[in-house]
């Protein structure tokens, strides 16, 4: 019998976890922080995306544990690397990095049942001065949306404090993908908006897990899939950033699964 089928869903369909849940989530969000801590010193020019990825399957299977991301939906990659106008869901290949490029990395991890969803920027070589201010702006609107969960507040108010804080930047907000619900399961509501008007949608309960996951671009906030129908890239080709936590809603506020066990929280090269 599934240990979470007692457990309550609110009439959005949100699943609210018991408290002795969160020791499934913390050990597998540790497992996906510690393999972007451990790939940073692996981004450098010359390198490949797929050779990253190679190296992220490597370390899943070797912890023991499995890649959420291989088979999902026809993907094979345990992870996705989204280069400089890349927004998301970038495919690990050929690639090889140049000086300047900055990359997102997206690592989903299953530890016992539980799904630990991370995302972290990089850079190979010398970071430029519009991608560093792009990368940090990025980080910083993620957590001003995670100030914002606390019981009582709403999926709007952690919108309203990424877009504001972006848009205080003269950066936009990309709408086209969102955060999601997680813990035994991959996906699962709420659609996590990184925009929105405070006091509105879904009302914020202890107990809830979900990613939020901003993606921030110097120019426009539009997008395109390109024909591998994964790879979502910028419009107007500007440089977008991406950064993303797993969390859960407590008593005080919010707890933070995937925190850099090496401190390195605006990137993972600083």
């Amino acid at each position: 019998m599934d240990k979470n089928a007692h457990a309550r869903l609110t009439r959005d369909g949100i699943r609210i976890y018991d408290r002795s849940d969160f020791a499934g989530m913390r050990r597998a969000g540790a497992l996906a922080a510690r393999i972007l801590d451990d790939i940073g010193p692996h981004v450098a020019v010359g390198q490949t995306t797929g050779a990253l990825d190679r190296l992220i399957t490597e370390w899943v299977e070797k912890a023991g544990a499995v890649s959420a991301t291989i088979g999902y939906k026809g993907y094979r990659h345990a992870s996705c690397i989204s280069v400089n106008h890349v927004v998301c869901h970038g495919i690990p290949g050929d690639k090889t990095l140049k000086d300047g490029d900055i990359l997102n990395i997206d690592v989903t991890v299953i530890v016992d049942g539980w799904f630990g969803d991370s995302s972290r920027m990089y850079v190979a070589g010398k970071l430029g001065r519009k991608a560093e201010r792009l990368i940090a702006v990025t980080h910083d609107a993620l957590m001003a949306g995670i100030d914002a969960v606390r019981p009582g507040n709403t999926f709007g108010d952690i919108g309203h404090a990424i877009q504001t804080f972006a848009e205080s930047h003269r950066m936009s907000v990309v709408r086209d993908f969102c955060g999601h619900g997680l813990g035994r399961v991959f996906h699962a509501p709420p659609n996590v908006l990184h925009y929105g008007r405070p006091g509105t949608g879904p009302v914020l309960e202890e107990g809830m897990f979900f990613t939020i996951e901003p993606m921030i671009n110097l120019g426009r906030p539009e997008t395109k899939v390109l024909a591998d129908d994964w790879t979502a890239v910028t419009r107007d080709k500007s440089l977008s950033a991406q950064y993303e936590h797993s969390v859960g809603v407590t008593a005080e506020g919010a707890e933070i699964f995937t925190l850099s066990p090496g401190g390195l929280y605006r990137a993972a090269f600083a």
